[in-house]
């Protein structure tokens, strides 16, 4: 009986490993760090995934009560939160693109409230509704589970501890918040801009005229023209910035 708690035991303590990776990742990954996915479902898919992967490698006895226990717990969920983080870059991109296009629109003030981000604009909702379908589209919640199987080949546990590479790689990657917002609010915003100056041409033209009761109207079909017609571009930019998310997150995993 002794032995058989015993196993036990240590089998519980294999199982925690993974889990907790996991576990770090579902609470930070987009789409799955949602409001709608409830903490119950990200247990219970953190116990699934875990069961499926457990067989797949050999993994370390390690107390998880004593000192290194401890310290790679820590790790452990340091690396399944990064992890998460690195994509909710392309979100907070997605956002700040939103935000630019609502501003140079006149839509900043037509807010709502977003569960997973906050109080956004109306057109980051529209964007972060297609970057979803995108991402679900693309197989991208697919791509994150066979990138967090291959991440234990790549950081092993017991082995291997996040240092200044990984966090430089991290920091280096949220420069990517600004470039792809700009990469798609670029279209829209320079188009406005040009609308801008063509009102304030006219402004100076006709004094009398009251820009206000006819340049936001103007602003605001043209912007809504724009984004119809610059929608397949913002897309393929919203595709390539989940790809580009997906890279950066291997190449992550295999810095050394």
């Amino acid at each position: 009986m002794n032995l058989l708690v015993a196993d036990i035991v240590e089998r519980f303590y294999a199982f925690l490993w993974p889990m907790l990776r996991i576990s770090a990742l579902l609470m930070t990954a987009p789409l799955f760090s949602q409001n709608a996915v409830s903490v119950r479902l990200r247990v219970l898919l953190a116990v699934a995934l875990t069961w499926l992967i457990y067989p797949l490698h050999d993994w370390p006895l390690i107390d998880p009560v004593s000192a290194p226990g401890l310290l790679e717990i820590l790790n452990q969920i340091f690396i399944g939160a990064t992890m998460g983080l690195l994509l909710q870059v392309v979100v907070a991109a997605i956002t700040v693109a939103g935000q630019s296009i609502s501003a140079a629109m006149g839509l900043s003030m037509a807010n709502m409230i977003d569960p997973n981000v906050g109080n956004v604009p109306v057109l980051a909702q529209l964007l972060l509704v297609m970057s979803t379908l995108i991402f679900i589209g693309t197989g991208g919640h697919a791509m994150l589970m066979g990138l967090v199987l291959d991440s234990f080949n790549a950081l092993p546990i017991g082995a291997t501890v996040l240092d200044q590479n990984h966090w430089g790689r991290l920091v280096t990657w949220s420069a990517m918040m600004f470039t792809g917002a700009v990469l798609i609010a670029l279209p829209v915003m320079v188009t406005m801009l040009f609308i801008n100056v063509g009102l304030g041409v006219v402004t100076k033209a006709a004094p009398s005229l009251n820009i206000f009761a006819v340049g936001f109207p103007a602003m605001l079909l043209a912007g809504l023209l724009i984004m119809i017609l610059a929608m397949d571009s913002i897309g393929g930019r919203l595709q390539w910035l989940w790809l580009e998310a997906f890279t950066m997150l291997r190449d992550w995993t295999e810095v050394r």
